[in-house]
């Protein structure tokens, strides 16, 4: 079995991801932010990584520590309030940029495990967000890796709990099931929708 950095593993796919990685074998490193959800993380049964991305060295340092086969980058900047997603879409964007570089960098410093990262599915409005989606797709699929692009979340802790959102969607549980399904997954992008 492989181990696996998971990059946003406080998160709303990311706990969800930890236990069924762990349940198909896996030996995972929970990375999160905030040092408050690392005893989450270990309760999930991964090891917590307490690294903010945009830390560079510290982050490079953290990777090439675990030594891991795939990185998984799970991480967004969102609110928890959905009326609020504008407000963050620099920060969001930031992630997607730079941080989603700083990944890279730490993969290639660790001897290039496989790269899996988070998009999305429908087409954003113009503007920073939609601009670091493409260069996030562009860079994740120039190191041979692969691009989840999830429809909209819906389910418990999502930003939809009781209604279903629009097409494209998927149902949390099941958007990360699929993910851990899709990890032997060729370099390209693949959309995970219900």
């Amino acid at each position: 079995m492989s181990r696996i950095f998971l990059a946003g593993a406080s998160g709303v796919i990311g706990q969800r991801l930890i236990p069924l990685l762990v349940d198909a074998g896996h030996t995972v490193a929970g990375m999160t932010r905030s040092v408050t959800k690392a005893d989450r993380i270990a309760e999930l049964g991964a090891q917590p990584v307490v690294v903010d991305v945009f830390e560079r060295d510290a982050l490079i340092a953290a990777v090439v520590e675990f030594g891991p086969d795939i990185i998984l980058n799970q991480l967004t900047d969102l609110p928890d309030d959905v009326n609020k997603i504008a407000e963050h879409g620099d920060l969001n964007a930031r992630i997607r940029t730079e941080g989603n570089q700083n990944i890279i960098d730490a993969a290639r410093a660790a001897g290039n495990p496989r790269i899996f990262a988070q998009s999305v599915a429908w087409e954003l409005p113009a503007g920073p967000d939609a601009v670091a989606v493409k260069q996030l797709e562009t860079s994740v699929l120039a190191e041979g890796g692969v691009v989840l692009s999830y429809g909209q979340f819906h389910g418990p802790d999502t930003y939809n709990p009781d209604a279903v959102p629009a097409e494209p969607r998927v149902q949390i549980d099941r958007a990360a099931k699929r993910t851990v399904d899709l990890l032997a997954s060729a370099s390209g992008i693949v959309t995970i929708t219900d």
